[in-house]
């Protein structure tokens, strides 16, 4: 008995492939693809400014305390650590740290040969290879080579003319051997101690890594007009980096 056509074109029909497409379930398996890769990469968005932040208020504390330190030591001394108190030092706490050299950790061994306790002050986030102290300040030890983040001013003292307290007295995170900053490290501010013991968080100029403070000047320009006055140069003491 011959199948009628009909019957024939409904089989054909029915044997023929479905075509896959898409489907609520795939939908909602692609949605949630996409929000948990988007939540595995925003943290490096996030974190980058969040530790920005948390370095710079480490910087900002331990600035603060070393200023602390460099005030006593004013009192005692009749100035902040440089190559003449060294000697001063020496002889009057008979230390055997080594005070002699022209970098900022020779300078804060000062502080310590006259009482500071801990290394840790002295340390701040920088790219040069400074690490955190390992705590040991026994002679040929103390703030040895990259465990001192911060550069110093040398020469100064807490008796200057009007105009001259905003003067920084530290500076944070410096291109060693350089007038010039660090933009990346604490989210393009640096972090300067000045002479009346306050710290604050300038922003720093990404072209060429100075600080403006105004007028068309930078942090260390000199002259007429600035902090530094017309008799007086930074003397910048820069820290030994990590070897």
């Amino acid at each position: 008995m011959k199948e009628e056509p009909q019957d024939r074109e409904r089989t054909t029909e029915e044997t023929k492939p479905k075509r896959k497409g898409w489907n609520w379930g795939m939908i909602v398996v692609g949605v949630l693809v996409g929000f948990l890769a988007l939540a595995a990469v925003s943290p490096c968005f996030v974190m980058g400014p969040r530790h920005h932040a948390a370095d710079r208020t480490q910087a900002i504390s331990n600035a603060k305390q070393i200023g602390l330190a460099l005030l006593e030591f004013d009192q005692e001394f009749g100035s902040f650590p440089n190559d003449e108190t060294a000697e001063m030092v020496r002889e009057s706490t008979g230390t055997e740290l080594d005070l002699s050299g022209t970098s900022s950790n020779a300078m804060f061994r000062q502080l310590i040969a006259y009482g500071i306790r801990s290394e840790d002050i002295f340390y701040c986030k920088h790219p040069e290879g400074i690490q955190k102290p390992d705590g040991d300040m026994s002679p040929g030890k103390a703030l040895e080579a990259g465990e001192v983040g911060f550069s110093y001013f040398c020469g100064q003292k807490t008796e200057v003319e009007p105009g001259g307290y905003g003067r920084p007295l530290l500076g944070a995170p410096m291109k060693i051997g350089t007038e010039t900053f660090w933009d990346e490290a604490y989210g393009e501010k640096a972090v300067i101690l000045r002479l009346d013991n306050s710290v604050d968080a300038p922003l720093i100029r990404k072209s060429d890594g100075k600080v403006p403070v105004g007028n068309g000047k930078t942090l260390f320009d000199a002259g007429p007009g600035t902090v530094w006055g017309e008799n007086s140069v930074p003397d910048i003491r820069h820290p030994e980096p990590g070897r």
